[in-house]
């Protein structure tokens, strides 16, 4: 069993990565921790710098404020640095302890891991030091479950199951092993007055390595409305989180290895990409995973979703076109309880199929399933934004980057901003949103067109021209009358990007 480490207010589970202060758990990172836990294990003695790297910074610098407690505790340096000789914890005295012995879960046989992602919610900790707002934070945890066991990839322990932890300082990784998951959930909930913070963490629990930690701060003058917010937010920004997390995972494996699952992970970065030569080498593994199960529905949704990227950005083939439309009526056909496969088949059967009722039928269908799903409201924005409802395509890409800060497709919602901005006569707020657009994904031709064309309204000709040329040198056979037409683009919308084009420099 885990064994903790106290000194003075701080008590350090190195098993878990985790640093608490108090009750709370603190910021210090993963690597920060296992150095501390390095010298604070061997008090009194000098750790030699070679020492520490090997243990937490392998192959970097270690840097001194990575070695001191004072952000935290407010003291006085707890580490000494010892010239020429490494560091040492000169702090408070340091006790050990173990988890009480009597509160420990019986052994159980270990469960092998599901053939997909797994994750357990564990009861957040009420830091409000009022007992009886135990029912808000369990509450949350309740909505945040339901909200996760929407997502079809994702293995998600029952609130039975993991409720037996509540109370109890656990170790996740002894968590991981007893429910048989890769991921554990954790969190607090501090509530005062009308002020609530929610912090939550998700943790590899094969390694104890944080995944992704966030806070939320709100108002709770409407308890269920807050509970519903953050929980869709925290769902929101996990889905991708572990997405990632599992793609990391399978580029371990040999390739020969790999079952359709696996295949489409990693298939999946180069399908986020938007980039012809990249989603050319997707499609050979989605189509390795759909050559093994022909029902799979997100194989076929990530297939047309590049046929779609090569039909825009390639040429705008006539065969691409109809690939896209075949794999994303497949991935409705079989996919009509996986959000993803709706999403990414919608999208491709409204701009490319041109038939935006049908795409929202099935946006409306992924939402249903999955009210969290960022990408949903993302790639719905692009193509509200390109049809001329320029209000609701602000709103579905806001909310979409709400649920979802850092997504890889975050370089479409800001699109559709720039295309909502400029459609509504406001280039400076498209001028700003095409920046970001260019930032997240800058090789990427179409987030360079709606820049050229916001700066080309506002008079900055050369910059325009500037931007311009970099929409020629990533896609030479770019013709704007061709593109607009491609993505059925409102003849408003197309006529005044058209005129700011031309300006621009860029052939129709």
């Amino acid at each position: 069993m885990a064994t903790i480490l106290e000194f003075g207010p701080f008590r350090l589970d190195g098993d878990a990565g985790i640093l608490f202060h108090g009750a709370e758990p603190t910021a210090l990172g993963q690597r920060a921790v296992l150095l501390l836990a390095l010298l604070v294990r061997q008090a009194g003695v000098p750790v030699s710098k070679e020492a520490l790297i090997e243990a937490a910074w392998p192959a970097q610098a270690v840097e001194d404020s990575n070695l001191t407690l004072a952000d935290i505790s407010g003291e006085a340096r707890w580490i000494e640095t010892l010239p020429r000789r490494g560091y040492r914890y000169v702090g408070p005295t340091v006790t050990k302890s173990d988890p009480d012995p009597a509160r420990a879960t019986p052994q159980a046989p270990l469960l092998s891991l599901p053939d997909r992602p797994s994750i357990a919610v564990l009861p957040f900790t009420n830091l409000s030091g009022d007992e009886e707002q135990d029912y808000f934070a369990d509450g949350m945890v309740d909505d945040i479950i339901t909200g996760l066991s929407r997502i079809n990839w994702l293995f998600v322990i029952a609130r039975n199951s993991t409720f037996a932890y509540k109370g109890r300082a656990v170790d996740v990784k002894q968590v991981g092993r007893e429910l048989g998951v890769r991921y554990v959930l954790e969190g607090s909930v501090r509530k005062t007055g009308t002020l609530v913070r929610i912090t939550g963490q998700l943790i590899d629990a094969s390694t104890g390595m944080h995944v992704w930690a966030e806070r939320f701060d709100r108002r709770s003058e409407d308890v269920f409305a807050l509970q519903d917010d953050i929980a869709s937010s925290t769902v929101g920004a996990i889905a991708p989180s572990l997405r990632r997390a599992e793609i990391n995972r399978v580029r371990r494996k040999r390739p020969d290895s790999l079952d359709a699952y696996d295949l489409v992970l990693r298939a999946q970065p180069d399908v986020d990409s938007g980039m012809p030569a990249q989603v050319t080498q997707a499609l050979v593994l989605l189509e390795r995973a759909i050559a093994l199960e022909p029902a799979y529905a997100l194989a076929h949704g990530n297939a047309a979703m590049c046929h779609h990227c090569l039909f825009l950005r390639a040429g705008l083939q006539e065969a691409n076109r109809e690939a896209s439309i075949r794999h994303a009526r497949s991935a409705i056909a079989h996919g009509q309880d996986d959000a993803l496969a709706l999403t990414l088949a919608g999208f491709s059967i409204g701009m490319d199929g041109h038939d935006r009722p049908a795409a929202f039928i099935a946006f409306e269908a992924a939402l249903a399933i999955s009210p969290s799903s960022a990408l949903t409201y993302i790639l719905g924005s692009v193509m509200l934004g390109w049809g001329g409802d320029a209000d609701r395509a602000i709103e579905w890409s806001e909310r979409g980057l709400r649920l979802s800060p850092f997504d890889p497709w975050a370089f479409a919602a800001f699109d559709a901003q720039a295309l909502g901005h400029f459609h509504h006569g406001r280039y400076e707020d498209a001028c700003r949103a095409a920046y970001r657009s260019v930032q997240a994904n800058p090789r990427h031709s179409i987030t360079h067109v709606q820049l050229a064309a916001a700066l080309a309204k506002l008079g900055r000709l050369q910059e325009a021209k500037a931007a311009a040329a970099r929409v020629l040198e990533l896609h030479p056979t770019f013709r704007y009358g061709r593109q607009f037409q491609g993505v059925n683009c409102a003849p408003a919308l197309a006529s005044s990007l058209g005129d700011a084009l031309r300006i621009a420099g860029l052939p129709e």
